[in-house]
């Protein structure tokens, strides 16, 4: 199969938003948001090894699922497009519960039939996708299962490989990583790669979905099917580290994650996102105490979008008529 990323994306020197942020030390920014496949952001790594397995199994559906906002919704749709699959997306909540969100118009273009679950819990996604994948099945279609978020160890093997390649950028500088942790698949990813290396990177997880011990579990959880399907070293619980950047809750912005994403908009040029990429930035100054910092930016632009208009909904609302 051919890549589906274009690897390796970019390492970049932020100065001006180091400064802006008050980093006492260097900032750099992983541009995982440039993973060159439509608009996948980090999901493309995690989609490239997934896909790989799905057409290997010869499967002709993919089944994944989460909120009408998922980033991963959308990317699986160009995903299961691009390799020629169909995909069957299973979505909390009822079809009028929510306005449209960009990340599920984009699904939607790219070909994806919905499914509801009528419970507006992300974990009625969970409980849905085998009851839908058992009726796939009993109609002749071959599907493949995927998680949430695509938090599966073949979906985290993605960014266990993105671990050798950030070494080879940094060429022996060590900042502390700092990435979103919502499902847990990329950091498990960095998790397992970080050990299998050797530990040469203190790697922080911005928990924006979940309590930091449940995150904790489930990365460790993962990591460690990674590390045993690469045969390399199995990560232990103090190699998972997390800090609550949930702020008001999952999906809700957060007043420092705002603040966090038009400072890196207005000085670095970057697009962060409200759910994810927005808070972990804002925990950056804090995690790194004065070392340098490295921001894994994971993407999420049409979650940013959907932000930039339901802002300028609400400037007009309130405007003088």
């Amino acid at each position: 199969m051919n890549r589906l990323a274009l690897l390796p994306t970019p390492l970049t020197e932020a100065p001006r938003l180091a400064g802006a942020l008050g980093l006492a030390g260097s900032l750099l920014v992983k541009r995982d948001d440039l993973t060159g496949f439509a608009v996948a952001g980090n999901k493309a790594r995690q989609l490239e090894p997934l896909l790989e397995d799905a057409l290997r199994r010869q499967a002709d559906v993919l089944l994944t699922g989460g909120s009408t906002g998922s980033n991963f919704i959308q990317a699986a749709a160009a995903g299961a497009a691009w390799a020629g699959l169909q995909c069957v997306l299973v979505l909390a909540g009822p079809p009028a519960a929510q306005p449209v969100h960009p990340n599920l118009a984009a699904a939607l273009a790219w070909g994806a039939q919905l499914r509801y679950t009528g419970d507006l819990d992300r974990a009625s996604v969970d409980d849905t996708l085998p009851v839908v994948a058992a009726e796939l099945a009993a109609a002749g279609r071959r599907p493949y299962l995927v998680p949430r978020g695509g938090a599966s160890p073949v979906g985290a093997m993605g960014y266990r490989a993105a671990v050798d390649e950030v070494l080879t950028q940094l060429a022996g500088r060590r900042p502390v990583v700092v990435v979103a942790a919502g499902a847990g698949g990329t950091l498990a990813g960095l998790v397992a790669g970080n050990v299998a290396c050797g530990r040469p990177l203190r790697v922080v997880g911005a928990s924006v979905s979940r309590p930091t011990d449940e995150v904790a579990a489930r990365v460790l959880d993962l990591a460690r099917q990674v590390a045993a399907l690469r045969e390399e070293p199995a990560p232990t619980a103090q190699d998972v580290e997390l800090v609550d950047a949930r702020g008001p809750g999952h999906a809700l912005p957060s007043t420092d994650g705002e603040a966090a994403a038009a400072t890196a908009l207005r000085t670095a040029g970057l697009v962060l996102d409200p759910v994810y990429t927005a808070k972990a930035l804002a925990v950056v100054p804090a995690v790194a105490a004065g070392r340098p910092a490295l921001f894994w930016h994971t993407g999420g632009l049409l979650d940013a979008v959907a932000g930039w208009l339901g802002a300028g909904a609400a400037q007009t609302a309130g405007a003088p008529r």
